[in-house]
């Protein structure tokens, strides 16, 4: 049985190139004493693997050269060898990376119930972008009822769900999108007060209009700009929480800063980052009251898939073109 597998090969300078990853077929190994094998069906597509990609200090160590792309991952077990914690036919996930087949000793995976939600909305809004949302909005941002929400990515995997959370917790929110069609989401389906499409009008002049009191909470998921025009709009105490910077990660020159930065001061505000591993001990409350939102109908969840793994490079690009809509997932299992 063949593996067909991404090695990354190169660090790309900009953005990934041809050069960065080398499509392989290898052979399955046999399992070793306590080993599991998990046959993947759903790969997860995140901004974040961009800086995986980098040989610079961050809060995870990054892919080493000659190693199979990280990536989060869900599918069954489908083989085990003399390994307590799984049996045959298990869905579960984990950072599996981008490949058909993972071997492990069962550290890191969990098991989840595809009875409750299909696959892939474990790799959303039920995986790691509902958590960073969930923990990102309550914990760092703080929000309370009344709060002004501004945020930006806001149709992507983690802000639409950060928006919702807002408005369920009695937030007025306006999100930061590219495109009518995605703002007209915004406001149509997911429930969102207000839009701005980055792409057709002025941010700045955009605030003013749609955020005339200013903004209790910024969750930023772009960075650039953006978070230089948000940081101008901050009433007293406000928060902002640094989730991402997609704006920048394929720079080739240094990251662009905020220069408004000392509104932070005038206004007494915080600008905290945040990292979703570190409320790992705290999924299964977020995962519970979030599967009650969805029931109830209160919160939405979109997975945007794609087919094959040899188009991961193509399906990978649309994280950065905005041609994508909510949670860019990659079916790589072959029916």
């Amino acid at each position: 049985m063949n593996n067909k597998q991404f090695i990354l090969k190169n660090r790309p300078v900009g953005a990934p190139d041809e050069t960065t990853w080398e499509f392989q077929e290898n052979e399955v190994p046999e399992l070793q004493d306590g080993e599991i094998l998990v046959q993947h069906h759903y790969i997860s597509l995140d901004p974040a693997m961009r800086g995986w990609m980098n040989d610079t200090k961050s809060y995870i160590p990054p892919v080493a050269l000659d190693d199979v792309m990280r990536a989060g991952s869900i599918g069954k077990v489908i083989d085990a060898n003399n390994n307590p914690k799984f049996e045959i036919g298990d869905c579960v996930t984990s950072w599996g990376g981008v490949q058909q087949y993972a071997i492990g000793n069962g550290d890191g995976w969990y098991k989840v119930d595809e009875r409750l939600a299909p696959m892939p909305m474990y790799l959303g809004t039920l995986g790691m972008p509902g958590m960073t949302a969930y923990f990102g909005i309550t914990q760092v941002g703080k929000i309370k009822e009344g709060d002004i929400v501004l945020v930006s990515g806001a149709a992507g995997a983690v802000g639409s769900i950060v928006g919702q959370i807002a408005k369920i917790k009695g937030c007025t929110v306006i999100g930061i999108a590219g495109g009518q069609e995605k703002c007209d989401y915004l406001k149509n389906e997911l429930g969102f007060d207000d839009a701005i499409d980055y792409k057709s009008e002025n941010i700045y002049t955009a605030l003013k209009r749609k955020c005339p009191k200013g903004i209790d909470v910024y969750f930023d998921n772009v960075g650039g700009i953006l978070l230089d025009a948000a940081l101008s709009k901050l009433r007293m105490h406000a928060r902002v929480v640094i989730c991402g910077a997609i704006s920048q990660y394929n720079n080739k020159h240094k990251i662009d800063g905020p220069s408004n930065y000392l509104s932070l001061l005038v206004t007494r505000s915080t600008m905290q980052g945040m990292v979703v591993m570190d409320y790992t001990k705290d999924f299964a409350i977020a995962a519970k009251e979030m599967g009650t939102w969805m029931k109830e109908g209160k919160l939405k969840s979109r997975e945007d898939v794609y087919e094959g793994i040899e188009n991961f490079k193509e399906t990978y690009e649309r994280l950065f073109s905005g041609d994508k809509n909510g949670k860019l997932v990659l079916k790589v299992i072959e029916d």
